[in-house]
């Protein structure tokens, strides 16, 4: 199934600057894998070492955080958009 990566600013070094990629998956987990494959260094950016989506990284899968679906075993299908987030802090 094709699904559209949404590509922050800040990860497009991973990806030749472009906003969007298309990967192949029927998970979210699998999606990141996917971009690993592609783009080396997707993985250790989203995910901690023990697999688990990292606190400061949000993914929506069409505009649903996934946190509140299956987290990355959230099931994908054609056509999907998911758009990794990063977490903004500051504040007083």
């Amino acid at each position: 199934m094709a699904v559209t990566v949404r590509v922050p600013t800040p990860l497009r070094r991973l990806t030749d600057g472009q906003g969007e990629v298309e990967v192949e998956a029927s998970t979210v987990r699998e999606a990141i894998e996917k971009l690993e494959e592609q783009y080396p260094g997707f993985r250790e950016r989203l995910l901690d070492e023990k697999g688990e989506l990292r606190r400061f990284v949000n993914l929506y899968l069409n505009d649903e955080d996934i946190r509140f679906l299956k987290g990355a075993d959230t099931e994908l299908k054609d056509g999907d958009v998911l758009s990794i987030v990063p977490a903004i802090a500051g504040g007083r």
